[in-house]
């Protein structure tokens, strides 16, 4: 067989980089099309996938005609890479997974959560064959809409497949029983991010001085805009590959991000997230604060003041660390359904039991 993947974002290459390896592993022919954004071309070479790039991600200091021209340079480059490929399955989300799909008449495959913006999903849906999202995901998105117990990020968290790399605090220069925290302050230049705000410059300034008086503080700037050399802090400057080694090491991981507090919550790590401006209702963070893994805070004091409070308690890593065994151990080991829908060519009904069971039809959910 013949998959296509569409990875836009450092998120999907980690959501797919184990799929890919399986498939390939087991004699498929797999190639990932990607675009220049963030980390995702730096994360596609450390982990050996195999990719093309079809363009790179940019919207400041485009004109509207600009803008329009380069989208549509990229859906030229996507449509002859796919054609050139001639998938069986198509994987991504949004319109360019539909696209590729429709312009190869290939079943496509979207993988989702929930996401606040409805455009992606209001543009694919139409041409989508199979939707797989966790069952906390709230919307309905129609006969070919099936969930699973879990979330996007077991596919490269869930316990059966995360291994931990020994030799992290040596790469970061902590000691063995050092505690750190990590503060990822969201560019907040996505799509979906549009209009919000997240921590302040001076709440960024006064939360790594608070923090660093407790713990050796390491900050994950996505916008790369701060200069940390008047504030007790280091940049976290390991390869992107190894963040969630770095996290799942960590006392604490506030952010003002989804994906690394979701990712951090798997983890067993405590995990902090600031709303800022951001009012949507995720259901992952409502799901991950029932299990006590994750906490969300709408007032800049509340979570600098609660990061505190868990910094100076001895027991919090064992009382993560004894949820995240009881609650994310008996969830869905994505990557093991994501290689069967693969090889049904994203046809659910051609399943086997197992992998069947794990999908839910949406509408007999909500």
């Amino acid at each position: 067989m013949r998959i296509l993947v569409l990875a836009n974002t450092p998120a999907h290459v980690h959501l797919y980089r184990h799929t890919v390896d399986r498939l390939e592993e087991a004699g498929h022919e797999v190639l990932v099309l990607t675009r220049e954004y963030a980390c995702t071309t730096d994360l596609l070479d450390f982990f050996d996938l195999p990719y093309r790039a079809y363009g790179r991600h940019r919207t400041d200091g485009y004109s509207t005609l600009q803008f329009a021209r380069e989208l549509g340079g990229q859906f030229c480059r996507i449509g002859i890479e796919a054609l050139r490929f001639a998938p069986d399955v198509v994987f991504g989300r949004g319109p360019f997974a539909a696209y590729a799909g429709t312009l190869t008449r290939t079943p496509v495959v979207l993988v989702l959560d929930d996401e606040p913006g409805d455009f992606n999903h209001t543009v694919s849906r139409p041409f989508a064959d199979c939707i797989l999202s966790p069952a906390v995901t709230r919307r309905d998105l129609g006969d070919d809409h099936y969930t699973f117990d879990g979330f996007k990020e077991c596919a490269y968290l869930h316990p059966d497949v995360f291994e931990t790399n020994g030799d992290i605090r040596e790469y970061l220069d902590v000691g063995p029983d050092e505690p750190y925290v990590i503060v990822r302050f969201n560019a907040l230049d996505a799509l979906h991010d549009a209009g919000l705000e997240g921590f302040r410059p001076d709440q960024r300034r006064d939360l790594i001085e608070r923090l660093s008086e407790a713990a050796t503080v390491f900050v994950s700037d996505e916008g790369d805009e701060m200069d940390l050399r008047d504030l007790p802090a280091r940049p976290y400057d390991l390869h992107p590959a190894l963040i969630h080694d770095a996290m799942a090491e960590a006392s604490l991981l506030v952010a003002d991000t989804g994906t690394m507090a979701t990712e951090a919550a798997l983890l067993g790590t405590p995990a902090f997230r600031y709303r800022g401006t951001d009012d949507h209702e995720y259901g992952e963070f409502r799901e991950l604060e029932r299990a006590g893994l994750a906490e969300q805070f709408d007032e800049y004091e509340a979570i600098r003041d609660r990061s505190l409070e868990i910094l100076a308690a001895d027991d919090a890593g064992d009382r993560w660390q004894s949820r995240r065994r009881e609650y994310v151990g008996g969830l869905v080991n994505l990557t093991d359904l994501l290689v069967d829908v693969a090889t049904s060519r994203g046809e659910p009904g051609r399943l086997d039991g197992s992998t069947k069971r794990a999908l839910q039809p949406r509408s007999r959910t909500i």
